[in-house]
């Protein structure tokens, strides 16, 4: 009956494996889609052949990169734009770490301000793209494109999404669309600013105009920082405008992946179920007392953003990675005294490295190439392996201690709790922490459960060194690449 159950499991997350890949390669057929690089700048141009549209460069967030804005590159090349699609300096595969001081609008911001030009010339310059330009960029990028097309002087249109820039007049940019998300209330707020400075009775949904400046602000329902990426609602009135700017109309697919990404994640994890009966047995894992339990999740998370916030000096060139490896070290360090495990579990190697391989190579490679950028450059590689220092001894500590229900809830919320407790202490150096926060809770509850299943045949030190493993690339991928001056 067991046999069986697995079985049924195994062919499902197959079907649903196979069934979201060719949803997925949907959005991309007849297209052409060629890697190249601008100086030191790696790019992606979609086209689909023959169509010599115009030329619709597109930059992602901050923590973002090319992959992540695919559903607007392949919607626009679906409809006949040449779109060239980029990793800012420090994102991505981009070799280049971010610099110059974060703080003035002449330090890092005008860094990305002229490696989007440099794009943008070298995307002009290329065969079989038509006349006219527009620039579209998501959250960070947002104010960069508005000061690109201001300083260049003839970009034709520009599309904000997550929008949030000073740099915006009621002159500049003269042709702007605005989509914010329902959920960004703040941005929603800005994204109206902008409007309001061509026509102060402007709202939501309408399109405004004074002479030669037209503004336009939309609301993508049901959404957030991240699904306005892949709102129909964001694409279509994305298309459109631009449509509106060149006197165009398409009729292309509107590609929205979202959905199916998750249903193929979701897949590749189910898939691992079935498969790590396969694995060797390994030792049982070690019964905590509920007293020791609390004591190894409450003073680690009291103490440890104490300790790390005081001795903690940057010494790696990425925005808090070192700060995590501290945190993660002593956290796990801690836990571990307290629980009085030693020796600490045997590693099942074998379990250990097909946890390290199907979390990389198949669910990693998933990413890779539907979601986000997830292959390290080669000035990652050091990043990843100090990451593992940190992330290792707390997955380790993890496994033993979040071994059911609420046991796991209480243990992640109080270390994402310290975690946002450290960076509150030190808003100035550890304010990216923040933002890494929702990466971890990601983590936890999609790769969880990967882990927990090796526990259970393996053993708890299979299951932490796989996943501290995993954790490790995961960040060492995720922040920007960063030095000072």
């Amino acid at each position: 009956m067991k046999c069986s159950g697995s079985l049924v499991i195994g062919v499902l997350a197959l079907a649903i494996i196979a069934l979201s890949v060719f949803m997925l390669e949907r959005g991309r057929a007849g297209l052409v889609i060629t890697d190249l690089a601008v100086g030191t700048t790696p790019a992606t141009l979609y086209q689909r052949p023959g169509s010599e549209g115009p030329l619709v460069v597109v930059a992602h967030g901050f923590a973002g990169s090319r992959q992540l804005m695919q559903a607007y590159s392949l919607t626009l090349a679906q409809s006949g734009y040449s779109v060239l699609a980029f990793d800012f300096e420090g994102h991505g595969r981009n070799p280049v770490p971010m610099s110059g001081n974060v703080d003035a609008i002449e330090g890092t911001t005008q860094r990305l301000v002229d490696e989007t030009l440099r794009v943008l010339a070298a995307g002009r310059a290329l065969p079989e793209v038509g006349p006219g330009v527009a620039l579209l960029g998501h959250s960070m990028a947002t104010d960069i494109i508005a000061r690109a097309a201001i300083a260049d002087g003839a970009v034709d249109s520009v599309v904000g999404i997550s929008m949030f820039s000073q740099a915006v007049t009621a002159e500049q940019p003269a042709r702007l669309l605005v989509i914010s998300g329902q959920w960004e209330g703040m941005l929603r707020a800005a994204a109206l600013t902008m409007a309001r400075l061509v026509d102060p009775v402007a709202v939501e949904g309408a399109t405004v105009t004074a002479g030669d400046v037209t503004r336009r602000v939309v609301v993508a329902p049901g959404v957030e920082h991240v699904g306005v990426l892949y709102s129909a609602t964001g694409l279509r009135e994305a298309r459109g405008w631009l449509d509106a700017t060149f006197g165009r109309e398409s009729a292309g697919p509107v590609v929205t992946p979202g959905l199916w990404i998750l249903l193929l994640l979701a897949g590749i994890v189910v898939l691992f179920r079935p498969l790590a009966g396969l694995l060797p047995v390994g030792p049982a894992r070690p019964v905590v007392p509920v007293r020791r339990f609390w004591a190894a999740v409450v003073v680690p998370a009291v103490a440890v953003p104490l300790v790390a916030v005081l001795v903690y000096r940057p010494f790696l060139p990425v925005l808090v990675a070192d700060y995590l490896m501290i945190h993660l070290a002593l956290y796990g360090v801690a836990q571990l005294a307290i629980l009085r495990v030693w020796p600490l579990p045997r590693v099942v190697w074998v379990a250990a490295l097909a946890l390290v391989v199907w979390g990389l190579a198949l669910f990693g490679l998933a990413i890779d190439r539907y979601a986000a950028s997830f292959v390290p450059t080669v000035q990652r590689l050091g990043i990843i392996a100090a990451l593992t220092v940190g992330c290792v001894p707390f997955m380790l500590a993890d496994s033993l201690v979040a071994v059911d229900g609420w046991r796991r809830l209480v243990a992640r919320l109080m270390f994402l709790a310290s975690l946002a407790a450290a960076a509150f202490m030190d808003l100035e150096r550890l304010l990216f922490v923040l933002i890494i926060l929702p990466v971890i809770g990601l983590f936890f509850l999609i790769l969880g459960p990967l882990g927990r299943w090796v526990a259970r045949i393996s053993g708890a030190g299979a299951a932490g060194l796989g996943l501290g493993v995993i954790l490790a690339w995961a960040l060492g991928v995720s922040f920007p690449l960063f030095v000072a001056g």
